[in-house]
């Protein structure tokens, strides 16, 4: 079967777009839904669900954003970078890993999980037509931040931002990895 499906072409020509371009409209509550059933169909070894959802609103974000400047004074980095995601976005949603305690399932296929939430959820608003971008940033990992701004617990950590509106711009493609260099075959 070597066919491009509709949806390989959406993989093969997927790309996210930064944060800075994304602005109004952003999708509804039931567009927001369908992305999050659709994240929520990630691989998920042993059925644990270790992961949810913080779904920021425009309001939010902005709350946000003095949070993460102070944050970022505090523990000496760059304020503006640390607030700007939160300054400039119109809506995100943060996959929060939340491992759960087994016997059976390494916490790393935890963290796997969470990461394939994230990809799933990009790719899901992308794929609806939607600008998307998944980031991280320092806030993302500090402590005081996520547990004061967005409620985590302590055993609880953010495993991506993922940015959604409309694009008001197409930048240009980067370059893409050489998958030749990339890979190596072992056939027996």
């Amino acid at each position: 079967m070597s066919e491009i499906t509709p949806a390989l072409a959406f993989l093969l020509t997927r790309r996210s777009r930064p944060y800075k371009l994304l602005g109004k409209p952003v999708p509804s509550k039931g567009e927001v839904a369908t992305f999050l059933t659709a994240a929520a169909r990630t691989p998920d070894h042993g059925k644990l669900e270790p992961w949810r959802f913080v779904v920021l609103e425009e309001k939010a974000l902005r709350r946000l954003a003095p949070l993460a400047r102070e944050r970022a004074i505090a523990t000496g980095q760059d304020p503006d970078k640390a607030a700007g995601q939160f300054e400039v976005s119109p809506f995100a949603i943060v996959v929060v890993e939340s491992p759960v305690e087994s016997e059976k399932i390494p916490a790393i296929e935890q963290t796997y999980s969470a990461g394939a939430v994230c990809l799933a959820l990009l790719n899901a608003a992308l794929g609806a037509g939607w600008g998307a971008n998944w980031l991280s940033g320092f806030a993302s990992h500090d402590r005081a931040f996520v547990e004061t701004g967005l409620g985590l617990a302590q055993h609880e950590r953010v495993a991506g931002i993922i940015h959604i509106g409309t694009a008001k711009d197409t930048p240009p493609d980067r370059p893409r990895p050489d998958i030749g260099q990339k890979t190596r075959w072992i056939a027996q």
